[in-house]
């Protein structure tokens, strides 16, 4: 997978900046799916749940039923926003960096539009635009937002990737 290895050296930068102490910020992780599995009305909840099905998924290295829960999600509530950054982040570790950006940015646009309390969750929306940006060889500008992402959750983001369990 040669694509990767514009991650694996974002990472390493990373993981040393992390480790030189150049970490700041770094408050309470962001939030993830399971946090607000039971908030919001009825759609909004069976489409957290399908989200929550496709992490499990993925986790188990079922990719395509994964993206399949995500879709179905979509179609529960099309404006859930964590089922967009779901996406974003089966596209970014399918190494498919366009559709990865297009629904991250679905996904920002989301949270900032619905005033979500915890801000937090932008986080994932900057790291995996960099992740994705990465792998179009991007690296300045790849660069930038996950050095932001790792600075703000460095329990997430310090190795410059989102997995499944980490989003759940």
């Amino acid at each position: 997978m040669a694509s990767r290895q514009p991650l694996i050296g974002l990472g390493l930068v990373l993981a040393a900046l992390l480790l030189g102490g150049c970490a700041v910020g770094g408050g309470p992780p962001p939030p993830r799916v399971s946090d607000l599995a039971d908030a919001g009305d009825g759609r909004f909840r069976a489409s957290q749940r399908l989200v929550l099905e496709g992490l499990d998924a993925d986790e188990r290295g079922r990719p395509d039923a994964a993206r399949a829960r995500y879709e179905r999600a979509l179609q529960a509530d099309s404006s859930n926003p964590w089922a967009y950054l779901a996406l974003a982040r089966h596209y970014v570790d399918a190494d498919q960096p366009r559709p990865a950006l297009r629904h991250a940015e679905r996904a920002a646009a989301l949270f900032e539009s619905l005033d979500w309390e915890s801000p937090g969750a932008l986080v994932h929306c900057d790291g995996l635009r960099g992740a994705a940006l990465a792998l179009e060889g991007r690296d300045d500008e790849a660069r930038l937002l996950l050095e932001r992402a790792a600075r703000s959750a460095p329990s997430v983001w310090g190795d410059g990737h989102l997995a499944a369990a980490e989003l759940r």
